[in-house]
């Protein structure tokens, strides 16, 4: 067994600073407000949006099916929740986008998994999804947001900074992975 290290941005948004901007969805497409019922939808849209993607390899959980709904579970269940910034993204016949929020203070928010499925992406639905997000955690009084994303996720990361995110810290991921064999 190796280790990999994987760089990760910490990027921060003061929503005081920016002007409320509305999310607008291109046709054919909506949100959906988080219900209990549709742990599974979020999950299911989770997997599809990173089991592909280099944050599978950074969080392995996110690459099976069983992994995105514990997580689900776990993020759900937590007592910092925040119902009114986790949406989906519903296209005509499937979901498309999943994004979840916690409140980690009366004053701080936590973006998790902002995700959308590959064959959705670039019409903008990334940056609905997380004005959405910001609203819900404006909504509910806090004043902060941050997340956390891969340096090397660059679209997300170029997305993040447009909207108005700002690194604040660096850090590094160890992960557990095999030895190439030769």
């Amino acid at each position: 067994m190796g280790v990999a290290y994987y760089r990760r941005f910490r990027m921060e948004i003061d929503l005081d600073d920016i002007d409320p901007e509305v999310p607008v969805l291109p046709e054919g497409y909506s949100f959906a407000a988080w219900d209990p019922r549709d742990l599974e939808r979020h999950a299911r849209v989770k997997l599809q949006s990173f089991h592909d993607e280099i944050d599978s390899r950074v969080f392995p959980c996110l690459g099976e099916f069983s992994g995105c709904q514990r997580l689900m579970k776990e993020i759900s269940r937590q007592s910092s929740f925040l119902s009114s910034a986790t949406w989906l993204i519903t296209g005509s016949d499937t979901d498309v986008g999943t994004i979840q929020g916690l409140a980690h203070s009366q004053t701080l928010g936590a973006i998790q998994n902002v995700g959308i499925i590959p064959e959705h992406r670039g019409q903008g639905l990334g940056r609905a999804l997380v004005l959405k997000n910001l609203t819900g955690f404006r909504e509910a009084g806090l004043q902060r947001v941050y997340l956390e994303v891969t340096a090397e996720n660059l679209p997300a990361v170029q997305l993040y900074d447009s909207l108005g995110f700002r690194l604040v810290r660096t850090m590094y991921k160890a992960v557990q992975v095999e030895a190439a064999r030769v």
